[in-house]
């Protein structure tokens, strides 16, 4: 049983759960659907002027080339093409060259979609793509002299449908804070270039936001995860790099600012700094944790480099036709220093497509994980006291943690608070009991805990009870991890209980 919920809580767990029901690029390919369609709805009304069958003509090229090329090249490198990174890719490119009916301005287009869906196989490293596809393709066109990106997307029309689909990209994705870095930065450079020119400060806002491409570009382009870094501290220093690039104008010889190259300033020394990694991971086994979840076990090509408490995103074989999109997000439950990279996933009826691929996985077959990030992890003061509170599935990272802190030997003051339905759902239980933790654990059916763990009861996890099961939470930063509903109950409650600090981890769905 949940906690029970606030309006504004209940309301953001509507939302988390709704968008958690897609993954982040079949989330981010209905958008760009959705402002294509809109793109054409304003041009027939007469705010654009493009013409109907030049947007048509531009789309179709975009789509179809960026999709064949993507196969293609795929089947040259003897790999998995991804379907909705190809779409997404042409899309993208859809909003940066003029459309046109012209046999030369179309044969731009497609370059800059050919360019692009070749550059995540030709510009990879360990099957990570290092730039962004969108941002090179209209970079490379540019060099060539032929066309040059004109970003149309930019226009005060079309800002109307792209805020708040951007909005929903960066909060679906977690980078609402990295984007506002960069609408600050940016702004405040482009009014000083144009301050030096003796624009006022007002005109310098209203012509960066309504008719420029900055929100486009923050929601579509700069949260393209792949190429960012995954901690938030390395992507708002990210942000700030790009924004700066963005802002300022500079030239080399044929090279000169643009809204691609300020994107690929970034993206190259991201990778060159190692804050966007991926892994190539082998399937192992399938190992039961409970009746309704399983554990996941792969070996990595290399040796894993992540953080306890991290996420990967999977980019899974043959799900492509699911509703939810074939890259799907799941925490370690491994330790770093393992043989063995492994994931706990929930396996209860109604079981979704993606979830489904795993259980479906063979002993040696490959899986690609595209991203490797979350700042859901471990304070760098070991003498910081912990509370650790989980919810059903919300156990894994907290297993990641536990693990690498018995592999390590280190030592931590840890209370760890768990609600599961019963007494045989409660994951790793050897984990648990080989820990140096306090374990405290709620069952839903009133069944008692195992006897290496305390019986926190069958009252609900309200802040008066938190206080009574931990007499010293206002010393202690507590960390939550669990379903939407559940997060959103219990961090609340935390914080009316006095934790220092709270920290999140929800698992919206897959």
């Amino acid at each position: 049983m949940t906690p029970i919920l606030t309006a504004p809580s209940a309301a953001k767990v509507r939302l988390d759960t709704a968008l958690g029901r897609m993954s982040p690029y079949r989330l981010v390919l209905s958008l760009l659907a959705v402002l294509a369609l809109y793109s054409m709805v304003l041009d027939g009304l007469g705010w654009l002027t493009f013409g109907v069958p030049a947007m048509l003509a531009s789309l179709a090229v975009c789509v179809t080339v960026s999709y064949g090329v993507n196969r293609g090249v795929a089947a040259l490198f003897r790999v998995r093409p991804h379907t909705e990174s190809a779409l997404v890719t042409g899309l993208l490119v859809y909003f940066l060259f003029w459309p046109s009916l012209a046999p030369t301005d179309l044969a731009a287009t497609a370059l800059a979609c050919a360019v692009a869906a070749a550059s995540k196989y030709v510009l990879a490293w360990r099957g990570r793509h290092a730039l962004n596809p969108a941002a090179f393709g209209a970079f490379a066109v540019g060099l060539t002299g032929w066309s040059a990106a004109a970003w149309w997307v930019g226009t005060p029309a079309m800002l109307w449908a792209v805020v708040p689909c951007a909005l929903l990209v960066l909060y679906r994705v977690e980078r609402l804070a990295m984007a506002g870095v960069f609408a600050v930065v940016a702004l405040a450079g482009t009014s000083a270039v144009l301050g030096a020119a003796g624009v006022a400060p007002g005109p310098t806002f209203t012509q960066t936001l309504a008719q420029g491409p900055l929100v486009f570009f923050a929601g579509f382009m700069l949260s393209e995860p792949v190429t960012a870094p995954g901690r938030r501290i390395h992507q708002l220093a990210y942000a700030a790099v790009i924004a700066a690039a963005y802002a300022l104008p500079f030239g080399l010889g044929p090279i000169s600012g643009s809204p691609e190259l300020a994107l690929l300033v970034g993206n190259a020394l991201a990778f060159a700094l190692g804050f966007s990694r991926g892994l190539d991971l082998r399937f192992v086994e399938r190992r039961r944790l409970t009746p309704t979840s399983h554990e996941f076990v792969f070996v990595p090509h290399r040796p894993a480099r992540f953080l306890p408490g991290q996420y990967a995103e999977l980019s899974l074989p043959h799900a492509g036709k699911a509703l939810a999109g074939s890259r799907r997000t799941f925490s370690f439950a491994s330790a770093p220093s393992a043989d063995v990279v492994t994931f706990g996933v929930g396996t209860a009826p109604p079981v979704s497509p993606a979830k489904q691929v795993l259980l479906d996985l063979v002993p040696g077959q490959r899986v690609q994980a595209a991203t490797v990030g979350g700042d859901f992890v471990l304070p760098r003061n070991p003498a910081v006291p912990l509370v650790f509170v989980a919810g059903g599935i919300g156990l894994m990272p907290f297993a990641s943690m536990l693990r690498s802190l018995k592999s390590t030997g280190e030592a931590r003051d840890v209370v760890f608070l768990i609600s599961v339905p019963s007494a045989d759902e409660l994951a790793f239980a050897d984990v648990l009991k080989a820990s140096k933790a306090r374990v405290i654990v709620r069952t839903s059916d009133g069944d008692a805990p195992p006897p290496f763990a305390e019986d926190a009861g069958p009252a609900l996890f309200s802040a008066a009870r938190l206080r009574e099961l931990v007499p010293d939470i206002a010393e202690r930063t507590a960390y939550v991890s669990g379903p939407p509903s559940f997060v959103g109950a219990v961090a609340p409650a935390l914080r009316h209980a006095g934790a220092r600090r709270v920290r999140r981890d929800a698992f919206s769905g897959y």
